[in-house]
């Protein structure tokens, strides 16, 4: 049986091919009492659309397909 974590790794990965496209990246970092922590990398740091970037598209997708997520957040925002 897969796990929450593994879920969500395996979400990101499905969302990692179209943030690259445009010279960024995303990895997982935690996962605990219903929110995600991941960081952004490569030219999504200093980004002008990283707000959009995580809630409009990693955020969403994410909820959307992993039951018990409820919010995704920058890592390093902690």
């Amino acid at each position: 049986m897969i796990n929450k974590e593994d879920e969500i790794r395996n979400v990101i990965e499905k969302i990692r091919p179209y943030i690259q496209r445009d010279g960024g990246d995303v990895e997982y970092v935690s996962f605990t009492d219903g929110i995600v922590r991941v960081r952004l990398l490569g030219a999504c740091v200093g980004c002008m659309s990283i707000g959009d970037t995580l809630k409009d598209g990693i955020e969403a997708i994410i909820m959307d397909e992993v039951a018990g997520v409820s919010e995704v957040r920058l890592a390093d925002e902690e």
